[in-house]
């Protein structure tokens, strides 16, 4: 409950002019200012029990809309006050408090409500809207709630209700397929283009089982047999990709592993790596989030699975920066397998790092490292040894480097034509 000075305006005006009545009254002899100044003190004084006694009981309930936000959008609260009291109130003045990360006006005058005796709570719905600005999750309330006695004289602070969460996620943008034909690098399209020139009548056709998926049903044979007929030769494989997340405190400022949202290179980080598990999982790849050491982030996310993407999204409202890994773990993990396409996401890069990680492309259908903070010329370095690279410093545009390093092979083309 925060403090605040008991009396309005008109009260202290009223206890000042008193004070001065007795004062006079002493100097003049005046029964009349004596008597003026202690009904000023008594009306004072009954005010402030007035405003005490009178029992007041109050019920809040918030919510908001949306109740998960990203970075960058606005949601709407609505904060639901319902009052109890025998005596009619006064207008007053409301407070919700909103934490840092969160802009916008949430403050407004409560409105007079007439008595409860005849009847129940009477209730007034508080609305404003808040603009996201730091991603993490974020407590709104206590709603503090100032009211007056009749007379205006006293007015008292009221702390209403318990805190709401609202978690603000990082900003997944929309970005294009990682490359013009999805095939190159194992996507959803290579099972499609594998295909090419053989006849599906020529395929058998064997009952449903559960755990079959649903993409090789075989609709005619299903609709000849009046059941659930799947194609038993169709060699089904899911593709996978690998996003890499790099925490290490030593690449990122202080600030990353404080909290969420602290550090604009972090921020640029975070978006960067579900927006880029967005577009893959849209494209068919199941992708698996993790650090450079292999440790992972989240769950595995099926390709084509949008709501999984959303889950993931919804959990790194709260990833921070941690441990002091190297880039040499990633160099480890993948020294004896290969995988689909590979986007690897850090902060500070150097040359060093760079050859460090210059044996990563070979195992990778599509390598991308994203940084933001390369060094001078590392990109080029960089796209020496294989990695499509592209810096995404804060500020810049997330998409515009997402296409770059997404069509790399074509640009080189145009280029050496």
């Amino acid at each position: 409950m925060r403090r605040a000075w008991p009396l309005t305006v008109r009260g202290t005006a009223a206890g000042v002019l008193a004070l001065a009545c007795f004062i006079a009254a002493a100097q003049l002899g005046s029964v009349q200012l004596l008597a003026f100044g202690v009904f000023l003190v008594a009306l004072v004084v009954v005010s402030l029990i007035a405003l005490h006694i009178t029992r007041r009981d109050v019920s809040l309930s918030r919510t908001s809309s949306p109740a998960t936000v990203a970075v960058g959008d606005d949601t709407r609260v609505t904060v639901h006050v319902g009052v109890r009291t025998a005596l009619p109130t006064t207008p007053g003045t409301w407070e919700d408090r909103v934490p840092e990360g969160l802009d916008g006006r949430s403050d407004g005058r409560f409105p007079a409500l007439g008595s409860g005796l005849r009847g129940g709570d009477r209730a007034v719905d508080l609305v404003y809207e808040l603009h996201a600005t730091q991603r993490g999750i974020h407590w709104l309330g206590p709603l503090d709630l100032t009211i007056r006695d009749p007379f205006g004289i006293a007015r008292r602070v009221a702390e209403v209700g318990e805190t709401t969460r609202l978690i603000v996620t990082p900003q997944c943008i929309d970005l294009p397929p990682l490359t013009a034909f999805a095939g190159a690098t194992g996507g959803m399209l290579q099972a499609t283009t594998t295909r090419l020139g053989q006849g599906t009548d020529n395929l058998i056709a064997r009952p449903y089982q559960p755990g079959d998926s649903m993409r090789r049903i075989h609709w005619r044979a299903t609709a000849h047999r009046d059941m659930l007929m799947v194609r038993q030769e169709e060699q089904e494989s899911t593709p996978e990709a690998t996003v890499v997340l790099d925490r290490a405190k030593s690449r990122w400022g202080e600030d990353a592993a404080a909290r969420p949202g602290a550090d604009a290179s972090f921020e640029a980080a975070v978006d960067a790596c579900v927006s880029a598990v967005n577009a893959l999982v849209r494209d068919g790849y199941a992708v698996q989030v993790v650090d450079v050491d292999g440790s992972p982030l989240s769950e595995v996310v099926p390709g084509g699975e949008q709501s999984a993407v959303a889950v993931l999204v919804a959990r790194f409202a709260t990833v921070t920066a941690a441990g002091s890994l190297s880039l040499a773990a990633l160099t480890r993990l993948w020294s004896g397998s290969t995988t689909g396409p590979l986007v690897l996401i850090t902060g500070a890069l150097t040359a060093a790092d760079v050859d460090v990680l210059a044996p990563v492309p070979a195992h990778s259908a599509h390598p991308v490292l994203l940084s933001t903070e390369p060094a001078d010329e590392v990109i080029e370095r960089a796209a020496a040894t294989g990695w499509y690279a592209a810096s995404i410093a804060p500020g810049t545009s997330l998409r515009d480097a997402w296409l770059r390093v997404s069509h790399a092979d074509v640009t080189a083309a145009e280029a050496a034509s």
